[in-house]
């Protein structure tokens, strides 16, 4: 094989890992008072202000507001809680995507729970900031009462194109309940791909965790594979304790989303099935 043809071969084997290094840059958390990079004249808190209109700044840094303007659940009309009457913080989440192959901004805002539901209200919005900035779309995210990016945000799934990350989560003493959207972006409009359940258990003589990873790889397709795999662990610690613990054991659980033309779809319902179980344990 010669040096151009083994070059060419080398490139295509690392597209996906390009796609990933493309995407590594991390969520940002700037105050909202803040000029937006390479857009003199454009704050954070311009921004977001096209959620929540009256939005303004304390004495002590502090953003507080009203409602926000109205918009759709991720997950359907079926779902998600109302927003609080009033809105505080001091940041959002920021995150740079590729949509369409053209740049765009997301921003997550944690708005917390309103006194009627036990479910968080969490905005996240796209924007376009070539010329003036504008909203182009707003969905509540939140599946449970704290919501954010999932670290690292974004998957790319292309070279122009990401999918997003968000994650909504609580706790109680011995149990984490994590609830993960995997979002597309198309036609500047965030779209649901899944939300994959995972749950975390710590008791006397064991500790059982459930850690979920994402890998993409091109198949021939406009938006490439998404791979999400669950590893579920669970590991003695020695504890002398009332119930005896189990054998140490680890497992992994993966599910492929293939794009079809229309959306993305899944090979399995593993990831169901697991969520199914946890629901068991809670």
């Amino acid at each position: 094989m010669n040096s151009i043809l083994l070059r060419i071969v080398v490139a295509c084997l690392l597209l996906p890992c390009l796609w990933m290094t493309a995407g590594a840059q991390a969520v940002s958390f700037p105050d909202l008072g803040s000029a937006v990079p390479g857009h003199e004249g454009t704050t954070y808190l311009d921004l977001a202000r096209m959620v929540i209109p009256d939005l303004a700044g304390d004495k002590e840094g502090f953003y507080r507001g009203s409602m926000p303007v109205e918009m759709r659940h991720i997950e359907g009309p079926d779902s998600g809680g109302s927003p609080p009457e009033t809105s505080g913080l001091s940041n959002a989440g920021v995150l740079a995507v590729k949509a369409g192959g053209k740049d765009r901004l997301a921003m997550l805002f944690d708005l917390g729970s309103s006194s009627d539901s036990a479910e968080g209200f969490a905005v996240l919005a796209l924007y376009d900031l070539a010329g003036k900035p504008r909203l182009l779309d707003a969905v509540n995210v939140a599946v449970d009462r704290s919501t954010s990016f999932r670290d690292p945000g974004k998957l790319p799934v292309g070279p122009g194109d990401d999918a997003i990350i968000t994650l909504s989560t609580h706790f109680n003493s011995s149990q984490g309940y994590v609830s993960t959207p995997l979002l597309l972006v198309r036609d500047d409009r965030f779209e649901l791909i899944d939300t994959i359940q995972t749950f975390d258990e710590s008791l006397c003589a064991y500790k059982r965790t459930q850690e979920l990873a994402f890998r993409t790889f091109a198949d021939g397709q406009p938006y490439a594979a998404i791979k999400a795999t669950v590893t579920d662990a669970t590991v003695p610690n020695g504890e002398s304790c009332d119930d005896p613990a189990p054998e140490a054991s680890s497992q992994n659980i993966s599910v492929t989303y293939h794009w079809d033309g229309a959306g993305y779809v899944k090979n399995s319902d593993a990831l169901d099935k697991l969520a199914g179980e946890n629901a068991s344990r809670f």
